[in-house]
């Protein structure tokens, strides 16, 4: 049976080291164990039925399809609740995994609310990313699927049955009555996880998030989107070693029926980065110190071969990118694709990235760290070896390198905060010579990715291409957001970048300057450029029409407040939910929230709500 479900459509659900996408059918569609970048025991996300899955809903042949079903998050958690309502009664299903104590679990507790009704549990497991039909046998009492070295079992206190492949139960919740089920992982060789209490873990779980999202020092508007944000990238965070993924999935299309389908399951220097930026702007500093000892691990001593990418627990040696060929893909979007072949690119921007957030990390409070000063050092030696190559940029374009211009701005950036750090006393670093590589890069940019004709910013040196991404240049300080070349480049992005929807892509796919990523096909609008223009509209004295945007951008959420990586067509597109995107949310509602009371004018130079007090007035250097 082929999967239905839109991406806007599922939930999250996770441990903070692995997570489960629920259907709003009642199906868990995608799940990876033990860790986020393990093969999927569910993979029907990307396939059918068959693949995998787990469905918790009213008895069809009873209800057929009359029953109808609402669903929220409990609370400030992550924590799913969705209640069925059918002519005979009403039930609620709550889905969740506790924070990892011991092996992990995904917990569903169904509850009769009303009348009585009839509910049919089908687990299906399918190991190896669908591939795998598990062997599923009774062990002291307990149904378990095995499969390699990988091990399900299923506990719950009503009748369960092997159909087909599957473990199925049918039973009745009346009202007041309840029923349990605990899916545990464990290595196929090691002795039965324990059974959690399921009461007592719904209760550990709230507990947790409530105690976290207290943590939280934003208290602005649209609070409740923000703090939905947060919790989804504290979703995203590996816990055990502060590794951040970018997204919890592989391969949901950027176009429907397309080859730009991905691997995000893995820790991007630059998504880290500017999730931690996010933190740090709303109080969580706890995050910032575990990422910052992840980042001396995976970089370890050796700056100089700085990758743009690697595991969740810092390894370097990432697997090579292949594909799946016996999984159809989101509705029928092939390549499925695992391991990320950009892990091997040059990327000059993730330098800025690092460099910025260990400025922010500073700035925040959080204690200085000699080891990490050292390496900050050797990151900017290196950079100044480097700046002036070509690479692949921000987008991970596989077309030829070029000289991008985002790389070059967040190149400034890594020099610049560097030498604000110094004059804080905090780096021991040659002031002048760093001076000196921070104008050079300036005067650079300004002559060779700047079009005078059009007055904007270009995609890259000599390029006729626009690229949202130099929205940046006011918010990062490059220039004044008064300055007539950043208006102009706002003007243009809006322009020439828009959708039919009126929002903006990264750059063009189709058309007379399409080819820059090497990749056939088109995508939707990428809602992190969207908040980038955001802040650029507020930045550039245009408040309304940045909150206009926002709004309607935060209409763009589900009905549980995730965000994918691009929308199009009246639907979400791409991996979900996306780190970006909910991180591009929390710094425009910073920046909006801080621009508000005060005059555009006194808030020129960058918008990250911890940051924008310290940037001083930007250079006007002369555009040849």
């Amino acid at each position: 049976m082929t999967r239905a479900s839109r991406i806007e459509q599922y939930g999250l659900i996770g441990d903070m080291q692995t997570s489960a996408h629920v259907g709003d059918d009642g199906s868990i569609d995608w799940l990876c164990l033990p860790r986020f970048d393990s093969d999927a025991v569910f993979a029907a996300m990307l396939g059918t039925d068959e693949h995998g899955t787990w469905r918790i809903c009213p008895d069809t042949d009873v209800v057929a399809a009359r029953a109808t079903a609402e669903r929220r998050y409990c609370g400030n958690s992550l924590v799913v609740e969705s209640e069925w309502k059918t002519p005979s009664g009403k039930v609620r299903v709550t889905d969740f995994m506790p924070p990892r104590a011991g092996a992990p679990c995904l917990i569903r507790m169904v509850e009769g609310v009303a009348g009585a009704v009839q509910m049919v549990s089908t687990l299906r497991p399918r190991m190896g990313y669908g591939r795998v039909s598990p062997w599923i046998h009774e062990e002291r009492g307990r149904m378990v699927a095995e499969a390699g070295a990988d091990a399900l079992w299923l506990d719950t206190s009503t009748q369960q049955k092997e159909k087909d492949g599957s473990v199925v139960s049918w039973f009745t919740v009346a009202a007041g009555e309840s029923v349990a089920f605990v899916l545990s992982w464990s290595a196929s060789h090691a002795p039965p996880p324990d059974v959690p209490d399921p009461d007592a873990a719904l209760a550990a779980t709230l507990g947790f998030w409530r105690e976290w999202t207290r943590q939280c020092t934003y208290d602005g508007p649209d609070r409740e989107a923000v703090v939905r944000s947060l919790i989804t990238l504290k979703a995203l965070t590996y816990v055990p070693s502060g590794g951040i993924v970018a997204a919890p999935t592989t391969s949901l299309p950027e176009e429907i029926g397309g080859e730009r389908n991905w691997d995000y399951r893995y820790t991007w220097l630059r998504d880290a980065s500017t999730t931690l930026a996010a933190f740090l702007g709303t109080g969580y500093r706890q995050e910032a110190q575990a990422w910052r000892r992840w980042l001396l691990r995976a970089v370890a001593g050796d700056p100089e071969n700085l990758q743009i990418m690697y595991g969740i627990r810092g390894e370097r040696d990432l697997p090579d990118e292949r594909v799946l060929g016996w999984l159809p893909g989101y509705e029928g979007s092939a390549p499925v694709r695992v391991g990320n072949g950009a892990a091997k690119q040059l990327q000059l921007d993730v330098y800025g990235e690092v460099i910025e957030t260990l400025y922010l990390t500073h700035r925040s409070g959080v204690a200085r760290c000699g080891d990490t000063a050292v390496l900050h050092q050797r990151l900017v030696e290196h950079l100044a070896e480097r700046w002036q190559w070509p690479d692949e940029g921000i987008w991970e374009v596989r077309g030829p390198r070029r000289h991008f211009v985002h790389s070059k701005v967040m190149a400034w950036v890594a020099v610049d905060r560097t030498i604000r750090l110094a004059e804080a006393g905090v780096l021991s670093v040659d002031l002048v010579a760093l001076m000196k590589l921070r104008d050079a890069i300036h005067d650079e940019v300004c002559v060779l990715g700047f079009d005078p004709v059009r007055n904007t910013f270009t995609q890259s040196y000599g390029s006729a291409e626009l690229d949202a991404a130099v929205l940046l240049i006011p918010r990062v300080g490059f220039l004044p957001a008064d300055d007539p070349r950043v208006v102009g480049t706002v003007e243009a992005v809006r322009r020439e970048l828009s959708t039919p929807e009126g929002f903006v892509r990264r750059y063009a796919t189709a058309g007379e300057q399409a080819g820059v990523d090497g990749l056939a096909g088109d995508e939707g609008a990428f809602l992190l450029c969207n908040f980038w223009m955001v802040d650029a509209l507020a930045l550039t004295g245009r408040l309304d029409e940045a909150r206009d945007l926002f709004d309607r951008l935060l209409g763009l959420r589900n009905d549980l407040g995730l965000l994918a990586e691009e929308y199009a067509g009246g639907r979400q597109l791409g991996n979900f939910p996306q780190a970006f995107s909910h991180i591009g949310l929390v710094e425009s509602a910073l920046l909006l929230h801080r621009l508000a009371p005060s005059p555009p004018s006194r808030a020129m130079g960058n918008g990250w709500d911890v940051f924008l007090a310290s940037v001083r007035p930007a250079s006007r250097c002369v555009t040849k």
